[in-house]
């Protein structure tokens, strides 16, 4: 088995993990992320509805930074979806980083997301 599928199933077992035990209310929707090599996307997901409260990527016309894939990009975009759920009436949220390590971009925006409002 090569090392890239052996890590692919490795991320998928954490994310199976992590899915078990988070569950988005309206109360406490999930904040979902998902990290690709380019971008990085954001959304507030209410499980119970089935539907998207409020969204955010690198790649939005309202993104305003110079790089799309790097901490400073992932800080913007919380900032961003942060705004974009307080607007929408939410403020407490469960955070699901997708079988992700919190480090890096997605701390950068897990962090910049807390600072715009959102408790988890």
């Amino acid at each position: 088995m090569s090392r890239t599928s052996e890590r692919v199933l490795r991320r998928t077992r954490r994310k199976r993990g992590l899915r078990r035990r988070i569950f988005g209310t309206p109360q406490r929707p999930r904040l979902s992320i998902y990290r690709s090599l380019k971008y990085i996307y954001a959304q507030v997901i209410d499980d119970v509805a089935g539907r998207t409260l409020a969204a955010a990527s690198s790649r939005d016309a309202d993104f305003a930074g110079q790089s799309r894939c790097n901490r400073a990009a992932a800080s913007e975009v919380g900032k961003l979806l942060a705004r974009r759920a307080v607007e929408a009436g939410v403020t407490r949220v469960q955070f699901d980083r997708n079988g992700l390590r919190y480090h890096g971009r997605v701390k950068a925006m897990a962090d910049a997301a807390r600072e715009g409002g959102l408790q988890f």
